[in-house]
């Protein structure tokens, strides 16, 4: 019952809704595994080890730093971890390092982020389209020599339909693609903060005043640190 009054309002939005419920499966897909993947990042933290690994780091010891941090899922402490495998190579190798794993993190949590971003934009706009189409086979009746009330309704509500569909997806994306950015941006926070502690506790040549900056990638496909 409940599934025919759906299907009939979604034939009554028109054409247009065809595209609309493709981007709402798009939208429920994409927020429904970001969601999932967050979850499972953050039952992977742990600041206990962290710290201890600083204050392996702290009493000169990379070696018991490492053997902590080893098998750990923890995205800071794997950072942390591929950075200390290149303790006494070549000059900057802890710094390019740390740069290259901090990347490949951001790049993960930043999966799908451009995708949520066009849902935003372009549900409203095929819901606009919509929204143009009924009200042009509204006036097309209007205009015609017999006029059909049933078929001006029918040409607003495909309007509205369309419309109304079109802002509940953008909606339904826009706020977890504003708390999948903030998490992005503070994972970006907390990387550089443990690749800048790491540096200065090892020793690799950062000066006084210097930071490592990691750059969230533009893109899911992008990663970028410098």
């Amino acid at each position: 019952m409940i599934a025919n009054i759906i299907f009939q309002f979604f034939l009554q939005g028109g054409p247009v809704m065809w595209p609309i419920l493709i981007c709402a499966l798009v939208a429920v897909a994409v927020v429904g595994e970001r969601a999932f993947w967050w979850w499972r990042e953050g039952a992977k933290r742990d600041q206990q080890k962290l710290e201890q690994i600083f204050a392996a780091l702290e009493n000169s010891n990379a070696a018991a730093a490492a053997t902590i941090a080893a098998g750990s899922d923890d995205p800071i402490i794997r950072v942390i971890r591929h950075g200390l495998a290149h303790v006494g190579h070549a000059h900057g190798s802890l710094l390019g390092a740390l740069q290259l794993a901090a990347g490949i993190e951001l790049k993960r949590a930043g999966r799908f982020l451009t995708v949520m971003d066009t849902l935003v934009t372009l549900a409203p706009l095929l819901g606009l389209l919509g929204t143009v189409t009924g009200l042009m086979s509204a006036f097309l009746h209007i205009g015609s020599a017999e006029l059909s009330v049933t078929a001006v309704t029918g040409g607003i509500g495909q309007a509205l339909i369309a419309t109304a569909c079109g802002l509940a997806i953008a909606i339904f994306s826009l706020i977890p693609f504003n708390y999948f950015t903030a998490r992005v941006a503070q994972l970006q926070f907390d990387l550089e903060t443990a690749a800048t502690n790491v540096e200065v506790l090892v020793g690799g040549g950062v000066k006084s005043g210097d930071n490592v900056h990691l750059h969230k990638p533009t893109s899911p496909g992008q990663a970028t640190s410098h």
